[in-house]
């Protein structure tokens, strides 16, 4: 795994808050309501992404293909995260959310799993009891913005299963997380539902496949890390879900352990913020949050979120994609809400974070937008923050599929629509210089490259 020596870290993390620095603040709005953004989206003739005058896409790769280090680009691709290259170069991490039970030839070492032989079982998590390894696990492309053309693209991670969204770090890694919590036995050789640790490099190679126990075991989705402390946020994928905040004993070197807590409302022991018959949580009323500490993390129960509700922790509606921007966390619940079309909440991350101080000055937790209108946001999934300060979301509703922004005083607008098939779309995530949307459609195994005129945006 990465190691960080702690003068390292607050370098790495003052780097990484300047980047995000120039992000408008999300401040006083109104709920959920429809804007204008980019303008109405144009057909697009190879049926695959309708967009907006003035934006165009490419498909830089597609499941199957041949990678550089000889094993076969993996399918479902998930959740993925930017980070910059060497010479100008951009390196992205991309999940691949391969279940149990899947053909090798949907795997990264192709029909009959005939490339296995190329990698030591030691840097493959998990690699059966029946001569047959998960299949999940991560692929790492280096992409040339001005060309807008990949330089190379190899596997980063092995032997994990349904790596569905994750996040990065400020000391340029990529933590993956696995939805699932299957334990060792019919064909596993190990217990499942851990994060792992991804370095963002431009040199091929497989990340130490070492699990993340202390961060918990659960149906994982996104975490978010907090730049000031090394404080990593989680969300977790199930109706009844948690929101979960993990203290590392040294920031920025996860692998060394630390402490599990769950958030919980300050004034109010277990409130279910889901609104499906009660509207407990309000657009833009700031609630204070203390965290719970939490024990026993890594069992095999698939209990933890029961045990945390009974202490006192909130209940959220399917906590999926999670992204931090100055000083805050966002993350989508994408089926909260009255009509069950998704929920975004925000959470303001206080100037003493997990420290001696916070319950005098602590965090606060507020309801985003609550759009209750599938033809605004369908069940919002990842999401990230653009340079200019709006959110991105991937839908994963029913039927057709969109990617949607949301600017500051949560005005939502259509940024783009599957033209091809009811995908979900996932992974949005932007270059380092601004210039390049990523996104995934994960049942045709394309990622996609969108470009444009950005600063167009008239909401």
């Amino acid at each position: 795994m990465i190691q960080t020596s702690r003068r390292h870290f607050l370098q790495s993390a003052s780097a990484f808050a300047v980047g995000i620095a120039g992000l408008e603040t999300f401040t006083q709005r109104t709920n959920a309501r429809n804007v204008t953004g980019y303008g109405p989206l144009q057909k697009d003739p190879a049926k695959i992404l309708d967009l907006p005058a003035g934006l165009s896409y490419r498909v830089i790769s597609t499941s199957g293909q041949k990678m550089d280090d000889g094993h076969t680009l993996p399918g479902s691709p998930d959740g993925m995260a930017a980070f910059p290259g060497p010479n100008g170069s951009t390196i992205v991490v991309r999940n691949h959310e391969i279940s149990v039970g899947a053909k090798p030839a949907t795997g990264p070492f192709g029909e009959a799993n005939a490339t296995l032989k190329s990698i030591p079982a030691a840097s493959i998590y998990d690699t059966g009891t029946r001569g047959e390894p998960s299949l999940g696990g991560t692929s790492t492309f280096v992409f040339n913005t001005k060309t807008q053309s990949i330089e190379k693209q190899f596997l980063s991670l092995a032997g994990t299963i349904r790596n569905c969204a994750g996040g990065p770090t400020p000391w340029n890694s990529w933590i993956t997380c696995e939805e699932t919590v299957l334990t060792a036995g019919r064909g596993l050789a190990k217990d499942h539902g851990f994060n792992f640790e991804v370095p963002a490099t431009a040199n091929p190679a497989l990340a130490d496949p070492v699990p993340l126990k202390d961060m918990g075991r659960f149906n994982h989705e996104a975490i978010a890390v907090d730049p000031n402390s090394g404080i990593v946020y989680e969300t977790e994928d199930r109706p009844d879900s948690l929101i979960y905040r993990f203290i590392p004993k040294v920031p920025g070197k996860l692998v060394e352990g630390g402490r599990l807590q769950v958030l919980r409302i300050a004034d109010r022991r277990s409130l279910d913020t889901r609104n499906w018959t009660q509207n407990t949580m309000r657009t833009g009323e700031p609630r204070a949050v203390k965290w719970v500490d939490i024990n026993n993390v890594d069992s095999g129960s698939d209990l933890l979120r029961y045990r945390g509700f009974n202490d006192g922790a909130a209940r959220f509606a399917r906590g999926e994609g999670m992204w931090y921007t100055k000083g805050s966390i966002y993350f989508a619940c994408t089926n909260g809400g009255r009509t069950k079309n998704g929920q975004i909440f925000r959470y303001q991350i206080s100037p003493d974070e997990g420290g001696p101080k916070e319950s005098e000055n602590p965090g606060e937790l507020e309801l985003f937008i609550e759009p209750n209108d599938a033809a605004l946001i369908d069940m919002c999934d990842n999401l990230t923050v653009a340079p200019w300060g709006d959110l991105v979301i991937c839908e994963d509703g029913k039927g057709e599929q969109n990617l949607a922004g949301v600017t500051p005083d949560g005005g939502v607008y259509r940024l783009g629509h599957n033209a091809g098939n009811e995908s979900e779309f996932a992974g949005a995530c932007f270059s380092p210089d601004g210039t390049t949307l990523f996104v995934n459609i994960q049942k045709t195994g394309q990622t996609l490259a969108i470009t444009g005129s950005w600063q167009n945006r008239r909401a």
